[in-house]
């Protein structure tokens, strides 16, 4: 099974934590002040590139569209693993050996943006969405271009919800607790949802307090402890104390959707990669039994904005011909191509009028949870601030703690952490 991108950043978030302490990594690169230009001509020399998984398997094929349009100039990509990455970005940059350009998960921004030039004027972002342009923004300064996001959305189970009386999706948070109480007692299922837990679970639950019109900071500080964001945890919490999610799931690899294609918890929350390895696992007609829908709204349907950007570095040797190469890869056509070659779902809404995007009703959901979807800001304590906002959620899952006296804590241990 491949690793999702969401587990990646799990994965790394330790080693994020333990090298970084409450600092950026490195002081090394300035980042440019003033954005340059790029013109018309043609790329031309050599650019080296890093990506990381699948990304950076598929892409040395994929680029040679780019080379043959631009007879003067040789892609060279290098394959990185995603645990590796992190480590391997900071020795760089220390170093002054950096690549020309990289793919960047879309929360190490701030990390590394010291060390990212300033997008060119003539590198238009327009028709990006929104959320994910915001994560490539440091101080007001346009760091990388968005290149493929990744958002989480609502799959549930249409037989058993209509087994349990429901044949739309819930609209509402009212709604949802209500059909996910119906698919337990109506459907047969043992739980009627499953909640993101464990490693990254802050960031998995964060649709709540955003989609009931929490902020996570106000630009100076960070702003957790608010009536807005208690209500939506003590919203969170409910589903366990009233028994319609289970706080003790298995979380091993592969438990969730085990448990979703034999029915025992039918609804869960997660992204696009989930269609592929639910239609794997369920075998031939099983995608016939499920469906994905935005989440219901409170104030608003608000998920987080995930994926990766395209960054040149500050020190790349060829950094006119490297801005080319993210200006082709940020092309509708471009972006269209490579959701065929590797499902990335692309950053570019004009790519998503492509048949295959299109014409996927599993997919329309993403589409439209994207066009509200928001980035976690873009600070270098958020590592830091998300694994406390993690154990912050294993209490309150296990009722050892109330959403208020939690908030309370995060508060605290983000004050202390600052905004970096």
């Amino acid at each position: 099974m491949r690793i999702t991108r969401w587990s990646a950043v799990a994965v790394v978030a330790a080693a994020a934590i333990a090298l970084t302490g409450c600092g950026r990594t490195s002081d090394t690169g300035s980042g440019a002040a003033e954005a340059s230009t790029i013109g018309d001509a043609k790329a031309e020399g050599t650019l080296t590139m890093w990506a990381m998984g699948a990304e950076g398997e598929a892409l040395p094929e994929f680029v040679k569209q780019f080379e043959e349009a631009n007879p003067g100039v040789t892609v060279e990509v290098t394959p990185v693993p995603w645990d590796a990455a992190y480590s391997k970005f900071q020795t760089a940059i220390a170093g002054g050996n950096t690549p020309d350009l990289a793919m960047v998960g879309s929360t190490w921004m701030a990390d590394f943006g010291d060390a990212l030039q300033t997008v060119p004027i003539d590198l238009s972002t327009d028709g990006i969405f929104p959320g994910a342009i915001d994560s490539t923004m440091i101080d007001d300064r346009a760091t990388g271009v968005p290149w493929y996001v990744d958002t989480r959305v609502l799959y549930y189970r249409t037989d058993i919800a209509a087994q349990a009386g429901w044949t739309t999706a819930p609209a509402t948070w009212d709604d949802l607790k209500q059909m996910a109480a119906d698919m337990q007692a109506k459907g047969g299922a043992d739980y009627g949802i499953r909640f993101p837990a464990g490693n990254d679970s802050f960031q998995g639950n964060l649709w709540m307090p955003w989609s009931n019109g929490a902020e996570l900071e106000n630009g100076s500080e960070w702003t957790l402890d608010t009536p807005e964001t208690a209500e939506a945890f003590d919203y969170y919490q409910s589903f366990y104390t009233d028994g319609i999610a289970n706080p003790a799931a298995d979380r091993s690899a592969g438990a969730q959707e085990a448990d979703f294609v034999s029915g025992a918890t039918p609804m869960l929350i997660d992204g696009p990669f989930l269609i592929g390895q639910l239609e794997e696992l369920g075998g031939a007609g099983f995608s016939d039994k499920f469906t994905t829908a935005v989440l219901p709204t409170k104030e608003s349907s608000t998920s987080f904005s995930g994926g990766a950007n395209l960054a040149v570095f500050d020190n790349s040797k060829n950094a006119t011909s490297a801005w080319k190469l993210v200006q082709w890869l940020t092309q509708p056509d471009t972006q269209a191509a490579w959701y065929a070659a590797t499902g990335d779902l692309p950053a570019v809404q004009d790519a998503w009028k492509d048949d295959a995007l299109a014409s996927s009703p599993t997919l329309a959901a993403f589409g439209t949870q994207l066009e509200t979807a928001k980035s976690v800001p873009a600070v270098t304590t958020w590592v830091q601030v998300a694994a406390a906002g993690d154990a912050m959620l294993e209490k309150i899952r296990l009722g050892q703690q109330s959403p208020a006296d939690g908030l309370k804590e995060l508060q605290a241990t983000a004050d202390q952490l600052g905004l970096g």
